[in-house]
């Protein structure tokens, strides 16, 4: 029987920016935060700076995901997310199976719609409209699973699929269908906890309908530094994997506080 999310140990997770960094101060830093004791490792698919200055240095994702493999040893590592945009859905699938294999299995898949239109224009990608655009991610979605069920050899670990958004009408509908992990981010909302609750709420009936446990998909909330004090009410609206979006220069104390309020909510 599926673990219903709200029972689920709860884990947390740093994703590091790849922009406006050297490469060297990136891979210092996920071979420190590897040592830390986090879950889970991730990094963003996008091919522009979206903080800061848009001409500043940035660093492609699943490049960075393979060294990040052979580098780490501990924490799940993954994209959060991978724009099915960006790549055949069939060649993405057989990167993250490859990607997989070199960490040991400890690949979480990570995937998104794409919402960044500067750098689809400037890579030459189209940008549709947002029904288009989840028209397409659906389909890559299921093209990405059956080529993941196909590949020889198949993946080492069991390569969960994460779906990340919080859109009530066809993202999460997205995610009750086809995800084992939901992500949400709300950093311009007023009330980031109770928008969490709601959302996850909509995800339970969207779970109902579909005619899956919604215990299956696990909770998971993307956070900033001011907001590691909302770790607990994020955990008691639900939320089982906290990840804390960390920006260069990669200070290590907010990882750690992270690490000591995961210990403190009794997840050992």
């Amino acid at each position: 029987m599926p673990v219903p999310h709200s029972r689920r140990r709860l884990r947390v997770g740093v994703q590091l920016h790849p922009q406006h960094c050297e490469l060297d101060e990136l891979r210092d830093a996920w071979r420190a935060v590897d040592t830390v004791g986090v879950d889970s490792l991730w990094t963003w698919d996008h091919f522009l700076p979206h903080h800061g200055d848009p001409q500043g240095p940035h660093f492609e994702c699943w490049s960075l995901l393979a060294a990040m493999a052979v580098e780490t040893e501990h924490a799940l590592i993954g994209p959060l997310v991978s724009c099915t945009a960006f790549r055949n859905p069939h060649l993405l699938a057989d990167m993250a199976r490859t990607v997989d294999r070199l960490s040991g299995g400890r690949l979480v898949l990570g995937l998104g719609a794409g919402w960044f239109e500067a750098e689809h224009r400037e890579y030459g990608f189209p940008f549709p409209s947002a029904t288009g655009r989840l028209d397409a991610f659906e389909e890559a979605v299921t093209a990405v699973r059956d080529r993941l069920a196909r590949l020889n050899p198949p993946p080492r670990g069991p390569l969960p699929l994460l779906i990340g958004g919080g859109g009530e009408k066809r993202t999460l509908s997205v995610v009750a269908r086809h995800a084992d992990i939901w992500n949400w981010y709300g950093w311009n909302s007023p009330d980031p906890v109770a928008e969490f609750r709601h959302r996850s709420g909509l995800l339970d009936d969207w779970c109902e309908r579909v005619g899956r446990d919604p215990g299956a998909v696990e909770r998971t909330v993307m956070i900033d530094v001011p907001q590691l004090d909302q770790l607990p009410s994020f955990a008691a609206a639900g939320a089982t994997h906290i990840i804390l979006s960390l920006p260069a220069p990669y200070e290590l104390a907010p990882v750690r506080r992270l690490v000591d309020l995961r210990e403190s909510l009794g997840s050992g």
